[in-house]
């Protein structure tokens, strides 16, 4: 177990929820999930248990870490990068490389769509919109210096390829239920992929305070227990 600095009981619905952090080495493209799963977290699993996963570390076994070098940034991604509001958890899009992976992963006429469509509502003193057009994967994604965990502070991370479809895979594999998460530690918690039954308004609400953590835990996996009383 892993994050003992964080509270990793807590309670919901009027039941207390165990959440158990589990460490692994820096995973690479060359690792797969099923694998890191059987190896870390499957031995520790009882049954009723939920098995969450950190999305930008499933999205690095994909090969959806790209390094800022090897990004090839269009006059686009320069303009656009200027106007995406600063938000408190990290540059986003306002880094014309992260940009860059936007326009690849949603298409030039969405991101310029998105673009327009969130500079009228900025008018109007609406937020959101633009990563509303510009869909989840725009959203996910994790611009560079994001990651404390070499060698990954110099990428941009892509969010993760059909996460659903993953979800529902994994969950078939080791038998039990699946979520893949987007956290971050201001009280952001997303279920972007599940399979095996997760109530999402349930496992988002069970880790709104991020056990897992934003820093260089390695923590990627978390069980997620019902603490018999």
């Amino acid at each position: 177990m892993s994050n003992k600095s964080k509270k990793l009981i807590t309670e919901l619905y009027g039941h207390a929820f165990e959440r158990i952090p589990i460490k692994t080495q820096i995973l690479g493209s060359g690792d797969t999930m099923e694998d890191v799963i059987r190896k870390y977290a499957l031995p520790l699993m009882k049954k009723g248990d939920i098995l969450t996963i950190s999305e930008s570390p499933l999205a690095i076994t994909q090969g959806r870490a790209i390094p800022v070098e090897s990004i090839k940034i269009s006059l686009l991604a320069k303009i656009l990068s200027h106007f995406v509001a600063k938000v408190p958890y990290g540059i986003g899009l306002r880094a014309p490389s992260s940009m860059q992976c936007a326009i690849e992963e949603t298409g030039v006429l969405r991101i310029i769509l998105a673009a327009a469509i969130g500079a009228g509502s900025k008018i109007i003193g609406r937020k959101g919109d633009f990563y509303r057009v510009a869909g989840m994967q725009a959203a996910l994604i994790d611009a560079a210096s994001t990651s404390p965990v070499p060698p990954y502070f110099g990428t941009v991370i892509k969010g993760p390829a059909h996460p659903a479809q993953e979800a529902a895979k994994l969950s078939r594999a080791i038998g039990f239920p699946v979520a893949i998460m987007d956290i971050n530690d201001i009280g952001g918690s997303w279920m972007i992929g599940g399979a095996g039954g997760v109530n999402k308004h349930f496992i988002e609400s069970i880790m709104k305070d991020n056990p897992q953590g934003q820093a260089d835990e390695l923590t990627p996996l978390c069980i997620v227990r019902r603490v018999q009383t």
